[in-house]
């Protein structure tokens, strides 16, 4: 058994705060959004924190998810549900100019960076009493929630678009969701989520529309912390389309400060999305605090395909206090940056983790970022879970063989 949760630490946490308006809530109360329709964020004792665990003490852990238990809102050990969240390697790129890092994402358990957010929010939903669960999904969100639902004795059921990718539709029907596919896009799903919850029906996990997702999503910035030595990169480039995960790490550099096992330095956020569905790089460009509807929103990268972020407004907020920027890649770019990835390095990338490549080779050419600098790209889900292009030669055991053909 993991030594991290065999024994029961407390937690900080003190209350929930609105993102926005920065109203507080209490922290052991099953809640949604403020009461200003935005997300709230969960806010601990930090200094009581630092007077209970050490960096040295961090260090010392198995290297997973739970080593962070007291930055973390689950309070009782036995609500905890676990699949094995793993620490996420590190990769360098070798054939890339900069040799920038992958941290390599598809390695946790349902192969995708949603098992993070999944993991901590289902925990959260069961330590409250929630007992059914709804969530729109692009795929990979609904197959987490699946799977650690199942665990937890939640029943969960889940809408995605049409074409959502057909693997996904079925892992999340195999872990026990039940799985609609709905013509229209994941706002579209969304709302008939949010109906289903005013009318009774569910509880609304829907991306940032509950607390947690963002405290689990934050040990990606707290993990990839420790892994360099105390020291953040340069600059970070992360697939954006809900955008928790850029928040969550945003949040987890400003907690990591105020403990002192950081200093003042932060990396430039580049918030990345495909060129058919952008409203975030819009809103960046035009120098505004919320994003407008995508209209028509279309590209391979399915899980950045989110026409409307709930969080706009924090994502854009890390991008412009970090000095980084919001950018669009087209689709071609990113299916030439997985397969020269898949081909120079043996690293299969997910569209999405392509799309991150695609713009660092954009940001390296325009001289946003500098072939010297530390630059961590965030892949985050396996390859394997996307088409591959057909293989099909072929060679008969009993003919003869041309081996000069090789």
């Amino acid at each position: 058994m993991n030594p991290n949760l065999t024994a029961d630490r407390p937690t900080f946490v003190t209350r929930l705060e609105c993102s926005l308006t920065g109203e507080r809530y209490d922290a052991d109360t099953l809640h949604g959004l403020s009461r200003a329709g935005r997300p709230l964020l969960v806010r601990y004792d930090l200094a009581a924190a630092g007077a209970a665990v050490s960096r040295d003490t961090i260090e010392a852990r198995p290297t997973d998810l739970w080593r962070w238990r007291e930055l973390l809102p689950v309070r009782d050990t036995a609500d905890i549900v676990s699949l094995g969240e793993i620490e996420t390697p590190l990769i360098e790129l070798t054939a890339e100019p900069g040799r920038p890092i992958v941290k390599d994402e598809g390695r946790l358990p349902t192969g995708s960076f949603k098992a993070r957010g999944l993991v901590m929010a289902v925990a959260m939903a069961k330590a409250l009493g929630v007992t059914r669960i709804a969530m729109p999904t692009n795929g990979n969100a609904g197959a987490a929630l699946a799977a650690y639902a199942a665990r937890a004795g939640i029943r969960t059921t889940i809408f995605c678009p049409a074409d959502t990718p057909e693997i996904n539709v079925r892992e999340i029907a195999m872990q026990g969701g039940d799985v609609w596919r709905i013509d229209g896009l994941i706002d579209d799903c969304g709302a008939i989520v949010g109906e289903g919850a005013r009318q009774g029906l569910w509880f609304d996990f829907s991306t940032l529309k509950e607390p947690y997702r963002i405290e689990g999503k934050k040990t990606m910035g707290l993990e990839l912390a420790a892994q360099l030595g105390w020291e953040l990169p340069d600059a970070i480039f992360y697939p954006t389309g809900g955008g928790t995960g850029l928040i969550g790490m945003w949040k987890a550099f400003a907690e990591l400060e105020a403990l002192g096992w950081i200093g003042s330095k932060r990396p430039r956020m580049f918030a990345v999305q495909a060129a058919g569905c952008a409203p975030i790089v819009k809103a960046f460009d035009d120098g505004v605090e919320h994003a407008e509807r995508w209209e028509n929103s279309h590209t391979i990268a399915a899980g950045i395909r989110v026409p409307r972020a709930v969080g706009d407004f924090l994502i854009l907020r890390a991008v412009r206090e970090s000095g980084g920027r919001a950018m669009a890649v087209g689709d071609d770019a990113i299916l030439r940056a997985v397969e020269d990835t898949a081909r120079a390095d043996g690293l299969l990338l997910c569209p999405e983790g392509g799309a991150t490549l695609a713009a660092y080779r954009d940001a390296l050419a325009t001289g946003l970022v500098d072939a010297g600098e530390q630059v961590v790209l965030f892949n985050c889900a396996t390859g394997l879970k996307y088409p591959m292009p057909a293989a099909e030669q072929f060679l008969s055991k009993d003919a003869p063989i041309d081996f000069g053909r090789f």
